[in-house]
């Protein structure tokens, strides 16, 4: 989910006042967009791989993790053409095997991100001068390379770096991160040709101006598409930025990084700036040119979480009610942000759900996802997750109101496993309903079938956020009910479908209260956080008169 934090002015959204465009540079524009060989191209999702046995792309996939077996990539700070290391060396350790040192790489001081940032505000004005078809080509040959040439090695150091499946790997680095590319360019030229009415003797411009300044882009390590959108899709529409990747996701960064370089990126407009949390923040809210931050997920903050529901009414299915809850709760180990975490169960379903819930349970697989494509799920990401994690696993075992009845173990030998938790509750203000826990565990309340609409209340006050939610029901009225009651619980919301797998174009996600600003990155609106329009007036007939003819 997306935040985006404006810190220089808290009382505007974006202060950004760019110096006009000459109109020639707009007609130029237009006609770009004419002649441009994507604008008139339909864009469609990228389809999702299978990776079944023999195919060419599961061949591909194995041979790229080879290649990675047991090696460690050194990665640069990155300024302009400019690779540069410092003395602060960190490493990316494989979450399913800790001893496996994924990347050796290297923190930013803070004078280093000062001449990062004066090289960034230096390009900016070209860049932004640039037609908007010419930066939208880039994206779209970052798109067709990730689609390609390069879909294997993104999917693989996604696969070893953040412990992702082939299937979860797959959904993300690859469709989910090509589809940003060629929509948010897709929308940007679109958005060119939204213009204003025209009057008798003007004429009357709409121009759509990075911001000025930089864009500090943070991202997380639980997708590597975000990542690509936070730093990209600013650089579409004008702006420059500050690209501070996660540690446990330094790989895939990196190399998406590379690929969008590779596609014609100019020096200068993307700084890859590895730098410890609170000096990259210092640093950048302190600069003058800070023109805005693009991040998600930064919990110290109290931004940008989820604590995700499904609701269960008596005449839901219960075999898509199960079967939604093991994939929403336990996919990537539950470090999704729309993950479902909390589920509210009518007593008289309660024993069928149940029981189907622990035979599953029985058959998830949990390990290594490289060397064995049959696992589920892998190992939660670091030390401080596992930490984190195992935390609440000993609250559920210590508090008299909640029993857990599958799971509920974890061991950081080897990597940083934790099995899939399943809690009931018999408190449904428990703290475990209504705080974020970003990892394989599940908690049930069970309520008395009739208290239905009581329950609905109870989903919306219970949790800070309104992120993403289900609700499982064959009954159209109780289906219409929950929609009024929980208008204002999820930024998106399900019908008989689990929490979690927002496609681009399809479900533009965000949400609101403490879940973030809701900007749906996804759709067309996301790209308007990018852009500082200036509206140009053109008078084609002098004015002769001062006075109005009701002056007479």
């Amino acid at each position: 989910m997306y935040c985006k934090i404006i810190l220089k002015y808290c009382n505007i959204i974006f202060s950004a006042f760019c110096p006009p465009l000459v109109f020639d540079i707009y007609a130029d524009s237009l006609h770009r967009f004419k002649t441009f060989p994507y604008a008139a191209v339909e864009v469609k999702n990228e389809p999702i791989l299978g990776f079944k046995e023999g195919s060419k792309e599961r061949a591909e996939l194995e041979k790229a993790l080879q290649d990675l077996k047991g090696k460690t990539e050194e990665i640069p700070c990155v300024i302009g053409d400019e690779q540069v290391w410092t003395k602060d060396i960190r490493y990316q350790l494989s979450p399913f095997n800790h001893s496996h040192k994924v990347a050796k790489f290297c923190y930013a001081d803070k004078e280093l991100l000062n001449k990062a940032i004066l090289a960034s505000v230096a390009a900016r004005r070209e860049w932004d001068l640039k037609p908007v078809a010419d930066r939208a080509q880039i994206l779209f040959k970052a798109a067709d390379a990730i689609s390609g040439p390069k879909r294997a090695e993104v999917l693989a150091k996604t696969m070893i770096g953040q412990g992702k499946t082939v299937v979860q790997a797959e959904i993300d680095a690859a469709a989910e991160l090509i589809d940003f590319f060629r929509f948010n360019a897709k929308h940007a030229i679109e958005l060119e040709q939204q213009q204003p009415l025209d009057s008798d003797g003007s004429t009357n411009t709409m121009l759509y101006r990075g911001l000025e300044g930089f864009v500090a882009a943070v991202a997380p390590f639980n997708f590597t598409a975000i990542g690509g959108n936070l730093a990209g899709t600013p650089t579409l529409m004008g702006n420059v930025v500050l690209w501070k990747p996660s540690d446990t996701a330094m790989s895939a960064s990196y190399a998406v990084y590379k690929i969008l370089r590779e596609s014609g990126l100019p020096p200068n407009i993307i700084q890859f700036v590895p730098a410890d949390g609170p000096v990259f923040g210092d640093t950048v809210t302190s600069s003058e040119h800070l023109a805005g931050i693009n991040f998600t997920g930064i919990t110290t903050m109290k931004q940008c979480g989820g604590k995700n529901f499904h609701f269960v009414h008596k005449s839901a299915d219960v075999h898509s009610v199960v079967t939604g809850t093991i994939r929403s709760a336990f996919e990537y180990g539950g470090q999704k942000c729309s993950a479902c975490s909390r589920m509210y169960v009518p007593d008289s379903l309660w024993p069928q759900i149940k029981q189907d819930l622990l035979a599953i349970h029985k058959q998830i697989k949990l390990g290594d996802p490289v060397e064995d494509f049959g696992t589920f799920f892998s190992a939660v990401i670091d030390d401080k997750s596992f930490a984190r994690i195992k935390g609440w696993l000993s609250h559920a075992k210590a508090s008299p109101s909640l029993t857990v009845i599958a799971g509920g173990n974890c061991d950081d030998k080897k990597g940083y496993y934790v099995e899939p938790t399943i809690i009931e509750t018999k408190d449904p203000q428990d703290k475990i309903m209504n705080e974020e826990i970003f990892g394989p565990v599940l908690t049930v309340y069970v309520y008395p079938e009739n208290d239905y609409k009581k329950v609905l209340e109870l989903i919306d006050s219970t949790s800070p956020y309104a992120l993403t939610g289900a609700v499982f029901s064959q009954d159209k009225a109780v289906v219409a009910e929950a929609a009024k009651l929980l208008r204002n619980a999820a930024g998106n919301y399900y019908v008989n479908d689990k929490s979690t797998g927002s496609v681009v174009a399809q479900q533009p996600f965000g949400g609101s209260r403490a879940s973030g600003t809701n900007d749906k990155p996804g759709g067309p609106h996301y790209i308007l956080r990018w852009t500082s329009p200036q509206v140009v007036k053109e008078t084609h007939v002098p004015l002769t008169e001062w006075k109005y003819p009701y002056m007479g």
